[in-house]
């Protein structure tokens, strides 16, 4: 009842989506995150996206005690993947046109996090009018992004919320086969002149491993450098980026694994699905943030020089 009541008084009031396939080992413990909130949703459409496993079963025994917790059940489809996301999400959506809300959030199924969690977010809404999209870092296996190269104006998809004026001005999520309507959700927000920003004060745990539900680590760093081509990534970037990765385990290998995903990339795609400005927008900010991290380090060599 604490919960319904500072819901109630709250000045942003928002709403959760979630689509799950075949989350039965995870999904519990998100529901129980979100149910322990010190400020809930409005409401919290869970789509179970064909799930093979006790998805479905777990989402019923939690929505029947809490009325503000509605399943959207889809038969089984070979279609799964990224794309049946975005259209699992935005057919949840269509539902919640109707209702008076300031924020739409995505809330992958397999997280979890402390009970202000929300709270902490929706007050930065509050704080800075032109925010369009929040969320933090997600920990996993006891670690994060290292934010002095990762840029804190990207949003991961574990967590995004989106300001409504912000999501529809985009056009919500585009489906995409290969994946990336996160990104491309962020990125576009921020192309329109909205701000985007990671808060690195709060943290949620990833309970698996990104990109592994249907594939192995190698597998999945070789799709990631085949999705940074066709989401437009700079080949300098690139190049720099599957260096850093061979520091990271598997060591080498995953580098190696991230730079041939994207000549693969080269090779295989004849046309990106997204635009030419969206690229065009993207690689000029990953050339200003190479700018700046040789800058810093040529401040700190001098620095060190002098000392």
């Amino acid at each position: 009842m604490n919960n319904f009541i500072q819901n109630k008084n709250s000045k942003m009031k928002y709403v959760l989506i979630t689509v799950a396939w075949n989350e039965a080992d995870f999904i519990e413990e998100t529901i129980k995150s979100v149910i322990g909130q010190t400020i809930r949703p409005q409401k919290w459409l869970i789509v179970n996206d064909g799930s093979t496993d006790q998805t479905e079963e777990i989402i019923k025994r939690y929505a029947g005690n809490n009325q503000w917790i509605e399943l959207i059940s889809e038969p089984p489809h070979s279609e799964h993947g990224f794309s049946s996301k975005a259209k699992g999400f935005m057919k949840a959506y269509d539902r919640l046109r109707s209702i008076n809300i300031d924020i739409i959030g995505n809330l992958d199924a397999d997280i979890t996090f402390d009970i202000d969690y929300f709270e902490f977010l929706l007050d930065k809404f509050v704080q800075d009018p032109r925010l369009g999209v929040a969320g933090t870092p997600f920990v996993e296996d006891g670690k994060h992004y290292d934010y002095r190269f990762t840029s804190i104006e990207h949003v991961s998809g574990a967590c995004q919320l989106f300001r409504r004026e912000c999501f529809e001005a985009i056009g919500g999520y585009q489906p995409i086969k290969e994946g990336g309507i996160d990104w491309v959700a962020v990125t576009t927000a921020r192309m329109m002149g909205w701000k985007t920003r990671t808060f690195t004060e709060r943290v949620c745990f990833h309970h698996r491993k990104i990109g592994t539900v249907d594939r192995g680590i190698v597998a999945s760093i070789f799709h990631y450098g085949k999705k940074n081509y066709y989401l437009g990534y700079h080949p300098l970037w690139q190049i720099l980026r599957a260096m850093f990765q061979m520091a990271k385990k598997p060591f080498l290998i995953g580098g190696l694994a991230l730079w041939l995903g994207y000549m693969w990339g080269i090779l295989t795609i004849r046309e990106r699905p997204v635009s030419k400005d969206l690229v065009k927008f993207y690689r000029k900010e990953q050339m200003t943030r190479l700018k700046l991290i040789i800058t810093n380090i040529i401040g700190l060599k001098k620095k060190k020089d002098r000392s």
